[in-house]
């Protein structure tokens, strides 16, 4: 072979090499950016903060409610975390977006077999490692709360995938603001256009649906109702698919102002746009109307979704995802009934689980009291102040009969309610406070239920912190050998007091007098 003619095919193999190579160095560069970001202490400390939290409440014993999940819950609770982390990547990827033409250097790397586009490329790759850093911890987080030997309900692996897809449109969006304004100063300013821009999305003129799910993150707290999954309603999927697409439009828009403007990446920007589009017209479909006649049902008539089970004596009826909690509820009647005497030591009482879901997931209305006697409402949280309150509700229905009379309680039977519901709890004192909207264990104040709770006066208070004080066994043999008088409408809190042989209130007394 001649000299011309090797030296003709060597030239003709180089293109075939080139593509091959080009991508492998793509790569690399991503490699190098992604350590690199490190070396930012914004996204070092945020970092190991995310990180670091997380794995202390993974391995911090929960109380409370916290011991006791619902998981439809939990997979929105993992958005959050990535926040700060995703601020400080969407300004640290911006600035070594930048780091070539601050210093420089862009005339070199022109000379080089590297696209400025590809460049591009590698800066928007960076983020993907730390986006799988997310990932992994979101799944870490959720998988821990799922095994809770409390926990209840289904999550969403659309709500699990917000948080990384987050750290993702994050770097991206910063990427693409390097190629649109060539300014260190850019990102700082975008990061305050970007809160203000979520506040007025998020708080906003207008209710429409379709600017609420503009942000990456929508959150939507209640206050003590939690639905069951099949009536959450979030449209988690599309949400999904929203970012995604907006991810794939920032990154091939910013790719395409970087010189690459081959058929291909035309293409994917197209479709990135469809793609957003697509997500973002049927996130805001709004709560479809089978999901609202399930909630309006679910509210109105819950006995025809709910499954029941004997514990005891009494009956306990929930949805299909809380019944495992019956052992749990049978436990505080038991101890409330104990406590008890007359014909309310062996009532047998229907445990009814009940929520307003007709609202949504923000909703946090009151739910009307039963009734019906010998009823009482659960809800759908439980551990912490949940468990005193729900032995109050007991308590006032074996004292009154039924949940509508309870806001009645204005006399001294408040007491003996009282003390059916704290007297048995290992640590009463703790449930007074627990049980009280004020956290108080002196002076007047509001008692919760899950329906309608009582009111205390402050000669009330002493009493009951005094039963409290005294030999357990001592107070409920007194109680069940005067229950009859104990229980009787009108009784003041003088003469309960003076039955069950405490130090008399001086002063105000029972509600009906003040």
């Amino acid at each position: 072979m001649s000299l011309a003619t090797q030296t003709v095919a060597e030239s003709a193999a180089v293109p075939e090499d080139v593509p091959r190579r080009t991508w492998a160095a793509v790569f690399a560069l991503a490699r190098f950016e992604a350590r690199d970001l490190l070396r930012y202490i914004p996204v070092l400390v945020t970092l190991v903060l995310y990180v670091g939290y997380t794995a202390w409440t993974l391995f911090h014993q929960q109380d409370g409610m916290e011991a006791f999940p619902a998981l439809q819950n939990t997979d929105r609770g993992t958005q959050s975390g990535p926040l700060l982390l995703g601020i400080a990547l969407f300004v640290c990827v911006n600035r070594c977006t930048l780091r070539s033409r601050r210093r420089g250097t862009d005339r070199q790397f022109d000379v080089l077999l590297m696209e400025p586009w590809r460049r591009t490329v590698a800066h928007v790759l960076s983020v993907v490692p730390f986006a799988a850093v997310t990932a992994l911890v979101v799944l870490a987080e959720f998988t821990r709360q799922a095994l809770r030997a409390g926990a209840v309900g289904h999550g969403s692996l659309a709500e699990l995938a917000v948080g990384p897809l987050y750290v993702l449109l994050c770097g991206a969006f910063g990427v693409l603001l390097a190629r649109l304004v060539p300014s260190t100063f850019a990102a700082p300013v975008g990061v305050v256009g970007l809160f203000v821009l979520s506040v007025f999305l998020t708080a906003g003129t207008s209710d429409a649906e379709w600017t609420r799910w503009l942000p990456p993150i929508v959150g939507e707290e209640g206050g003590n109702t939690v639905l069951p999954s099949d009536l959450v309603g979030r449209p988690a999927a599309w949400h999904a698919l929203y970012l995604t697409g907006l991810i794939l439009l920032l990154a091939l828009v910013a790719v395409l102002m970087s010189g690459g403007r081959t058929l291909l990446l035309k293409a994917g920007a197209a479709g990135a746009l469809a793609l957003t589009v697509a997500g973002a017209v049927a996130q805001s479909a709004g709560v479809p109307p089978e999901l609202a006649a399930a909630r309006e049902q679910a509210s109105v008539s819950p006995q025809r979704d709910e499954s029941c089970v004997r514990r005891g004596g009494s009956t306990y009826c929930a949805f299909p995802e809380w019944t495992g909690r019956a052992d749990a509820w049978a436990g505080v009647v038991d101890r409330v009934q104990s406590l008890a005497g007359g014909p309310a030591a062996r009532q047998p009482l229907l445990v009814r689980q009940r929520f307003e879901a007709r609202y949504g997931l923000s909703g946090d209305a009151a739910i009307e009291p039963l009734t019906t006697p010998h009823q009482v409402t659960v809800g759908t949280r439980w551990g912490g102040n949940r468990v005193p309150e729900f032995a109050v509700a007991v308590a006032y229905v074996l004292v009154a009969g039924d949940e509508s009379k309870g806001s009645e309680l204005c006399d001294g039977r408040v007491v003996t309610a009282m003390w059916l519901a704290l007297g048995g709890d290992a640590h009463p004192m703790a449930g007074l406070a627990n049980a009280r909207i004020d956290d108080s264990v002196t002076g007047a104040a509001s008692v919760l239920a899950p329906t309608s709770g009582l009111s205390m006066t402050a000669g009330q208070t002493d009493v009951v912190r005094e039963l409290l004080r005294r030999p357990r066994g001592e107070v409920t043999a007194s109680v069940k050998r005067h229950w009859a008088e104990l229980t009787r409408s009108g009784v003041s809190t003088d003469r309960v007091a003076r039955v069950l042989g405490t130090e008399v209130p001086k002063g105000e007394r029972d509600c009906a007098q003040g």
